[in-house]
């Protein structure tokens, strides 16, 4: 049987901020996925009564728990705006090096701006948690 050509590995390639973003849309899909069960226990908990919505939302308002709520948020954010930056892709678009790196720079900018808008509107001052 002869020798199978190998796939270029990482290290053959030269490290590009749009690699890190390819690899976060996949971390923070998983995020979401996580998110989505603490989701689901919620309301749950609230459809199993006052004294389980009680205990839920003493646990989610905890310092840990709006980490956590905080970290989904800004999860979200980026996953949708990268998204849209690869719908854009299978529909043939901006693909060129220059293209790639500005849709890369107002993802990650539109994410943290819609992050901290998101998070202002949740935490601020009047917000739901």
């Amino acid at each position: 049987m002869a020798e199978r050509p190998l796939s270029p590995h990482v290290t053959v390639y030269k490290w590009a901020y749009t690699m890190t973003l390819s690899i976060l849309h996949r971390v923070t899909g998983v995020a979401l996925f996580l998110a989505l069960i603490g989701l689901i226990a919620w309301l749950m908990a609230a459809a199993a009564g006052p004294s389980a919505y009680a205990r839920a939302i003493t646990t989610l308002t905890s310092l840990p728990a709006k980490c956590l709520i905080a970290i989904a948020v800004l999860a979200l954010c980026f996953h949708f705006c990268n998204g849209l930056r690869h719908l854009a892709w299978d529909m043939g678009l901006g693909f060129e090096r220059a293209q790639a790196r500005r849709s890369a720079l107002i993802v990650i900018v539109v994410a943290l701006l819609a992050g901290a808008v998101c998070l202002y509107l949740l935490f601020g001052v009047g917000g739901a948690v």
